[in-house]
């Protein structure tokens, strides 16, 4: 924890960095991806603050659109769709996935019945081998999966219709730094 600290203290004697941060945020991307600590997307992008509005969630889940029932998750889309006006959504999963590695193996998650009702928001089981470590088949299945569940949203499926937002799939190996995106024509994930 010291170090995070040691960089805290020294980081806002760069004012001058961040005193255009003040008026406002104006992201052209909307970039969804697992809380996982070893994913960051700044780190993976070179975004700067203010460049990306960040969604994170365990799995890189994007829950069921249900207005009866909001969401903090619905309302960060809503938000980066509607008010910001973001232009690209990036659902990015990674290799060795706690959670889609959970949900391929079907594992008993009794010992933690917020996750596991949490995870049961991903939809069907995804694709892969259980014995994966890296989980590559499941995640890319996984991620495919979510970005469908985006195109539900009626913000997104709005913007969709109207050409003004593109959806991006992504697999980011967290043992290489490589990211892959999907191509659809070939339904293969390739390097960017």
């Amino acid at each position: 924890m010291q170090p995070l600290i040691d960089n805290a203290r020294t980081f806002g004697q760069r004012p001058e960095e961040f005193t255009g941060l003040a008026a406002g945020q104006s992201p052209d991307v909307l970039f969804i991806t697992c809380s996982d600590s070893r994913v960051v997307p700044a780190l993976i992008t070179g975004a700067r603050p203010g460049e990306l509005f960040e969604l994170r969630t365990a799995g890189n889940i994007v829950p069921p659109y249900a207005p009866q029932r909001p969401t903090g998750e619905a309302a960060t889309i809503e938000y980066a769709v509607e008010v910001l006006g973001v232009r690209d959504v990036v659902v990015c999963g990674h290799s060795h996935c706690g959670a889609v590695g959970a949900l391929v193996r079907g594992d008993d998650l009794t010992a933690v019945p917020a996750v596991r009702d949490w995870l049961a928001h991903a939809a069907a089981r995804p694709a892969g081998a259980a014995e994966d470590p890296e989980v590559a088949e499941g995640v890319q299945s996984h991620v495919l999966t979510q970005l469908l569940r985006l195109r539900s949203y009626p913000c997104v499926e709005r913007r969709l219709a109207a050409g003004r937002i593109a959806l991006h799939a992504w697999y980011y190996e967290v043992h290489t730094g490589a990211v892959r995106t999907h191509r659809p024509e070939t339904d293969t994930f390739e390097a960017l």
